[in-house]
């Protein structure tokens, strides 16, 4: 049986855990705040915004733009969005997850891997060819570095080096919830008007073209963008969900560790108080 002074150092170490889970828990849910803020702003003209391109590109001619031009399924890339860091349960796992299972399903085709984010990094080097990684991008998430990020994207397509590229990101829920999403970055996915009647042609003015030099790059930045503001919710959502179970296991195991401290010290009292009265019976 352990004795008590290894007792009261292992109590001491798991307390001390738990006051770090803890204040990280506290720091998640203060960031989680902010970018929940941020979504809720954001997520109305991301939204918006693809409604209408989706809309464009069911009525436009393909040829009018390149990011229209649908090339087939030959060559895929994926731009996956994980975390910096760990501590935040299943949050980089899932997204890894999904974006693996996508890439086995894709037979035939030729997948590389754009990771934004350490963690993606990570895990894709060796085992993947990668055509972009991004880390530490997350500490402080700004519209120049979605920007940044598309602007490669767009002109690799340009180049005509993909046939298209696929985002893979966490969809902010709520606290507890995050859904893995794949969406279709590049070309734009028109909008299924099967059984459903036009609501008429666009005018454009001064020219379609020249809109869509303008429109789409801006619509693939902001999509970037939005993906990033949604997985940074989600992953300080799912760091506050596991720091805060950490705390609660810390919590238990403390409460179990005193209790068989207790057990062995009133074990020992009671040794020492029969050895004491045998002595004393044996020298009556």
């Amino acid at each position: 049986m352990a004795k008590t002074q290894d007792l009261k150092r292992r109590i001491r170490s798991v307390r001390n855990t738990m006051q770090l889970t803890r204040a990280m828990k506290m720091v998640a849910a203060s960031k989680l705040r902010r970018a929940q803020e941020r979504i809720l702003k954001a997520r109305p003209y991301a939204h918006r915004m693809l409604e209408l391109l989706r809309s464009v590109a069911s009525r436009a001619e393909s040829d009018e733009h390149p990011l229209l031009q649908v090339r087939g399924d030959r060559r895929l890339e994926l731009v996956v969005l994980t975390g910096d860091r760990g501590l935040c349960g299943g949050f980089n796992a899932g997204i890894i997850r999904t974006a693996v299972d996508f890439a086995a399903r894709q037979s035939g085709c030729e997948v590389k891997i754009n990771a934004v984010g350490k963690k993606g990094r990570d895990f894709f080097t060796g085992d993947y060819e990668l055509a972009g990684s991004w880390p530490d991008v997350f500490r402080i998430v700004e519209f120049a570095t979605a920007k940044a990020i598309a602007g490669e994207l767009i002109q690799r397509y340009l180049d005509d080096e993909v046939d298209k590229i696929h985002l893979v990101y966490n969809e902010f829920k709520s606290a507890i919830q995050a859904k893995p999403i794949v969406q279709q970055l590049m070309p734009v996915e028109p909008e299924e008007l099967e059984g459903v009647e036009p609501m008429g042609e666009y005018i454009y003015e001064p020219s379609a073209p020249d809109l869509f030099a303008a429109l789409l790059p801006h619509y693939v930045e902001n999509q970037v963008f939005h993906a990033m503001l949604e997985s940074v919710a989600a992953e300080h959502a799912a760091r506050m969900t596991a720091m805060d179970s950490a705390t609660n296991n810390a919590s238990d195991l403390i409460e179990s560790l005193t209790l068989t401290m207790n057990r062995v010290r009133q074990a020992s009292i009671t040794t020492e108080i029969i050895e004491v009265v045998s002595g004393a019976e044996a020298q009556a």
